[in-house]
């Protein structure tokens, strides 16, 4: 009976999706309309158009990575960690979603899975100053200076010095 009622339901969900006003295109244009430029203003609605947009192309390492960042604005780590997980399966060279998930390591708490997936963003795009900022606060997390500041340095050099500055007020780097 509960295999019945949940294809039912998916069976629903897709015709739905699918019906002629709600394209993709739809869809996300509806979420990016809940992002502020820093976070979701309203990640349950998102993750909501994300799930839709999701249905109609499965197979779109970005949704997932998006639908990630919503779950990480509503405090599920897991589920951020997951989204992006599908994500970097779908499109591996997809460095925003290590830089995503490494996020949501860090919040867990999982701070090597963390500096991981730094390591392969940053590999991914070397000129990312972002990416160098995030895991040189990990390194800096863990007490580890030398590499911490490097990054931070690296940073800098590539035209974000936020973490530095922080750095050095705090006495971590000079």
């Amino acid at each position: 009976m509960r295999q019945i009622t949940i294809f039912i339901f998916l069976s629903i969900a897709v015709l739905f999706a699918c019906s002629e006003n709600n394209t993709v295109e739809n869809w996300i244009q509806k979420e990016q309309q809940l992002w502020d430029g820093q976070k979701y203003k309203e990640p349950q609605k998102a993750i909501q158009y994300l799930n839709n947009a999701i249905i109609l192309q499965p197979n779109n390492a970005e949704l997932y990575s998006k639908r990630g960042t919503a779950y990480y604005n509503t405090g599920n780590y897991q589920r951020t960690v997951e989204d992006d997980s599908e994500a970097i399966r779908l499109a591996p060279e997809y460095a925003e979603a290590y830089n995503n998930r490494a996020g949501a390591y860090v919040k867990l708490r999982q701070l090597q899975s963390a500096v991981r997936d730094y390591d392969q963003a940053i590999a991914l795009k070397p000129d990312s100053a972002i990416f160098y900022n995030n895991r040189a606060v990990v390194y800096l997390l863990q007490g580890k200076k030398d590499p911490g500041c490097r990054d931070a340095i690296k940073a800098c050099d590539l035209g974000d010095c936020v973490t530095l500055e922080e750095a050095r007020i705090k006495k971590y780097c000079r």
